[in-house]
């Protein structure tokens, strides 16, 4: 692998390996959801906490959200910001939820690959009144699912662990 020439070219770099690389940080998204049926995704294993096809769902959205932004859109919550999830779709349900992600992957990467350097230093105004640089919300986005991806992880281990 080429070391990355710019901050630019880290964010691609990292925004790809979180998804489906080999992160710093441990395992990627799509190898912690290898595995997970739709049973194992549905099922609420704290009480009162979301389920893992709740947070894949979140990831989706705002996926998309800082996708728009990066184009520059102006910022909004995502429509739903946790989704109720089709439960009752079961297996088709669950992977077209895992599809919808990987779309949503392909979406951020795209709209961060039409980037130049200077891109990331261009403000987008907050609908909450703050603001932040397109570099920021890119790094923000990792952030939110490299925190999201550990609650996966413990989610999957709490439903290894109660298989038997």
């Amino acid at each position: 692998m080429s070391r990355p020439q710019s901050d630019l070219d880290a964010l691609r770099d990292d925004l790809r390996k979180v998804y489906d690389g080999d992160p710093w940080h441990g395992s990627s998204i799509t190898q912690v959801l290898k595995g997970i049926d739709a049973d194992v995704a549905a099922r609420r294993s704290i009480p009162h906490a979301h389920t893992i096809w709740e947070i894949v769902l979140h990831m989706t959205g705002w996926t998309r959200e800082v996708a728009s932004r990066v184009r520059g859109a102006p910022p909004k919550s995502p429509p739903e910001d946790w989704p109720a999830p089709r439960f009752g779709g079961g297996p088709a349900a669950w992977k077209a939820a895992k599809e919808d992600l990987a779309a949503a992957q392909t979406e951020i990467e795209a709209a961060v690959g039409a980037l130049n350097a200077d891109d990331l230093i261009r403000w987008i105004e907050s609908h909450e009144g703050a603001g932040y640089t397109v570099g920021t919300v890119i790094r923000g986005l990792l952030q939110h699912h490299t925190y999201h991806e550990g609650q996966i992880a413990i989610l999957k281990r709490a439903a290894e662990t109660t298989k038997g």
